[in-house]
């Protein structure tokens, strides 16, 4: 039983997405709402252009509760001059696992992945909102649950709850957690970009693992984040997610920002 407390909580979330005391709590939308990667990096003279067009979504009205964005920076330019800060051997090795998913026989930066598949904007027409537009008629394929905590002012812990219904969708489900910042700045001293200032949004900073959707349909699972001292705690986000380890679709994603 939800004691009356956490219950009241949830409806006040529900109704106007309140925040009490030192933990926040949030819930998933009705409808679906899509997962959009870029993948890029600082050491690419193409990828600044797809940066901008990735920070100016927000005033397009394409927020989080529309799109949910994640900026992931790869390390494979790093040895061309640049060393990206902002860059894991883990994302690239994300991208490497979308384009085996979608039998592409090489990567490249910058590339957008929209719902787990190559998305590229139409030649004569950016498209984008329209597409986002027909997603959000679609009714969620699941429901998750965001709650954060937490316990010092350097560490914050995302609690996720998973929920989905239909028994076909159930199967090579995956959850994850993402740490990201926006208002994020750099003057570039080598390599593709030297002397440019790049701007960057919907950076990722971490990662968790994918946690998979038991056979009943549900999960629940935390990750803890250690928050550097570099990163300005204002600007940082939580996004969750829930996406088919087949075909990449997004089943239903969240994001918040950090709960002060």
């Amino acid at each position: 039983m939800i004691p009356q407390r956490f219950a009241l909580a949830l409806v006040l979330l529900a109704t106007c997405g309140v925040a009490t005391g030192a933990q926040c709590n949030a819930k998933s939308a009705e409808r679906r709402v899509p997962l959009l990667e870029l993948y890029t990096s600082e050491g690419c003279n193409s990828c600044p252009p797809a940066d901008r067009w990735l920070s100016a979504l927000p005033t397009r009205g394409l927020a989080p509760e529309h799109v949910v964005a994640l900026g992931f920076h790869v390390d494979y330019w790093n040895d061309l001059g640049w060393n990206d800060p902002f860059s894991k051997p883990a994302y690239s090795a994300r991208q490497r696992a979308a384009s085996v998913r979608n039998k592409a026989s090489f990567v490249y930066t910058p590339q957008f992945l929209l719902d787990g598949r190559d998305y590229r904007r139409g030649f004569f027409r950016d498209d984008f909102a329209d597409r986002i537009a027909d997603i959000g008629k679609e009714k969620a394929l699941a429901v998750i649950r965001l709650d954060q905590a937490g316990e010092a002012p350097e560490t914050v812990t995302a609690h996720v709850s998973v929920v989905i219904a239909e028994t076909a969708r159930r199967q090579g489900a995956q959850a994850y957690v993402a740490l990201y910042e926006n208002n994020l700045s750099n003057r570039i001293s080598a390599g593709e970009n030297r002397g440019k200032r790049l701007q960057h949004d919907f950076v990722v900073r971490e990662l968790s693992r994918p946690h998979s959707v038991g056979a009943n349909g549900k999960l629940v699972f935390e990750q803890r984040f250690d928050l550097e001292p570099r990163w300005k705690r204002k600007d940082l986000h939580l996004a969750a997610f829930v996406q088919s380890q087949g075909a990449g679709e997004t089943l239903q994603a969240i994001a918040v920002p950090l709960c002060r």
